[in-house]
């Protein structure tokens, strides 16, 4: 087959280079009019998302590229239009990261088999976009317009091909790059794994390269130092590589155990990335209708912005993913403690709105919330959990319980932590560290806590497909409540708690009815302190 017939089947068009003219362009096209119209036949499906992104028509995979241009966010995925059923990378834009705008597919196909994963660089005057073509390499593109709709290819072919062109033994693989810019030079990871973990396994490498014109790449070495995080026998897809206040964050996907990220700092001067400490951003398998690949990009203010697709769990007719809630990382107040909460306008969907104060929740008896009811919503709750441990909030739960999702929160049941050991001090000579002297003071708790999300009891239709419980660690310091922010949206379930930890997962409601709320302590006494919900508007109305 010639690199020929790799040209899309998908219309393809030229835009003009001004914000008006293209806006002019952008209404009578009609490949956009023919999305508009798919996302409106899609609409009254019960489980396509109100607020979560979507892509306008058929099937939606990893997002790539996202980066903020000229005022506007922009979000890269890829997409699979239906007339060739290759990846393009699709393109929607936003003001506010939360109302998103959909555009024609951005890149297309040729010379390579389909336009895989990449990142982008706002590099003055333009953006450039690296990707992974299949068949052929990775690619690099440039755009410069308002909308970002026209996009040239650096070369017309790969700019690290996947072979080398003289045939001999190459040091790397060549998948999934990021890029990013340092002094004359640009830097990109290509990612992939090395047969030298133990016993001879594969490990998760990220193959650092430069350029000085995006045309012609030197090899470095391996990138990333003291990695002792990543697992045996994971993948380092999907990697991008930014700023996080004084330090560095490497967010990833790795096929084997999902989404994660690994934190230090950038030696600049060797060009290693020296880790320090890392994170997950899923607690289980990232299928069925679990969290997949990120995409990130910094917010400008020390901050990183990161969006993920979520996988489905249940074969819906047109389309199958949808992207989580754009998420804000920022460095927490400890060493390698890292915060996340929703990122972008999302009070502007609020809608009608109801309030609950303070409230006793009895041991061992389910209070159902008979006047908050919803499948599109977002609760804040702050729970006292007392002297309980275990208390359970159950959303698109039907009034029977045939349907239900369980969220559960485990006061003080995580791993043990040891956060205030001193970096330098002798191990005992039973090989344990050394413990500070009695009435140290500990700056974090002895235990985690642990928030779970439940989906086994999500849906009774035949074919939908629950996950183990999603399970990650929460720290509270002496005397926090537990403070979450719930968000329902049809098919999904995303929660943040404490501004620490964010837990998600897709769930398929077969029942009109599975839209009511419940809470129950187990044991003992627990005390809601607060709850306020409100029902979220369709960013696509």
């Amino acid at each position: 087959m010639t690199n020929t017939s790799y040209k899309s089947l998908t219309p393809h068009y030229t835009w003009a280079e001004t914000l008006e003219e293209q806006e002019a362009q952008l209404e009578e096209n009609p490949l956009l009019q023919r999305m508009i119209a798919s996302r409106e036949a899609k609409a009254n499906d019960s489980h396509r998302p109100f607020y979560h992104y979507v892509n306008p028509e058929n099937n939606l995979n990893d997002p790539n590229g996202l980066c903020f241009w000229q005022g506007r966010w922009h979000l890269f995925y890829q997409g699979y239009p239906p007339e060739d059923p290759r990846v393009h990378w699709g393109h929607a834009i936003s003001d506010d990261l939360i109302h998103w705008r959909d555009l024609p597919y951005a890149i297309y196909p040729d010379p390579e088999e389909s336009c895989f994963s990449g990142s982008t660089l706002v590099d003055g005057d333009r953006v450039i976009a690296m990707y992974h073509g299949t068949q052929v390499g990775n690619m690099a593109a440039v755009s410069s317009d308002p909308l970002l709709l026209n996009w040239e290819k650096v070369t017309g072919k790969p700019v690290i091909p996947t072979l080398p062109q003289d045939g001999t033994p190459q040091e790397y693989t060549v998948f999934d790059p990021c890029i990013w810019k340092k002094g004359d030079y640009y830097y990109s990871l290509s990612c992939g794994m090395l047969p030298d973990g133990p016993g001879g396994k594969r490990v998760a490498v990220d193959f650092l390269f430069r350029s000085k014109d995006l045309a012609t790449w030197e090899y470095l070495h391996p990138f990333a130092e003291d990695d002792r995080y990543t697992l045996v026998g994971d993948d380092g897809a999907c990697p991008y590589f930014w700023p996080i206040g004084d330090r560095w964050i490497l967010p990833f996907f790795s096929h084997m155990s999902g989404g994660q990220y690994l934190l230090g700092d950038y030696d600049m001067e060797r060009d290693k990335f020296v880790v320090t400490s890392a994170g997950l951003f899923n607690f289980g398998p990232s299928t069925p209708s679990g969290v997949h690949a990120p995409s990130a990009t910094p917010d400008g203010e020390g901050g990183v912005i990161i969006i993920h697709n979520m996988n489905p769990g249940y074969d819906t007719e047109g389309w199958n993913q949808i992207m989580s809630l754009p998420r804000r990382l920022t460095l927490g107040e400890r060493e390698d403690e890292i915060n996340i909460e929703p990122a972008g306008d999302i009070e502007s969907l609020r809608g009608d709105h109801q309030h609950i104060g303070e409230t006793v929740l009895p041991a061992n008896q389910e209070v159902v919330l008979d006047n908050i009811q919803g499948n599109a919503m977002e609760l804040d709750l702050e729970i006292d959990a007392q002297e309980s441990p275990m208390v359970e909030i159950n959303v698109l739960r039907s009034p029977n319980r045939e349907e239900f999702t369980r969220i559960a929160f485990f006061k003080d049941r995580g791993f043990r932590i040891h956060r205030d050991l001193p970096k330098e001090g002798a191990l005992l000579a039973s090989g344990l560290p050394a413990v500070p002297p009695f009435g140290s003071p500990r700056p974090v708790p002895a235990m985690q806590s642990m928030l779970t999300l439940e989906t086994s009891y999500s849906s009774t239709l035949p074919g939908a497909l629950s996950r183990a419980p999603e399970t990650g660690p929460v720290v509270l310091e002496d005397g926090e409540n537990l403070q979450l922010r719930i968000f329902i949206d049809r098919s999904i379930v995303e929660i943040f708690a404490n501004n620490r930890l964010c837990i998600a997962a897709r769930v398929y409601p077969g029942r009109s009815d599975s839209t009511g709320i419940s809470l129950r302590a187990q044991g003992s006494n627990a005390t809601l302190k607060s709850l306020d919900a409100w029902q979220m508007a369709n960013i696509h109305k």
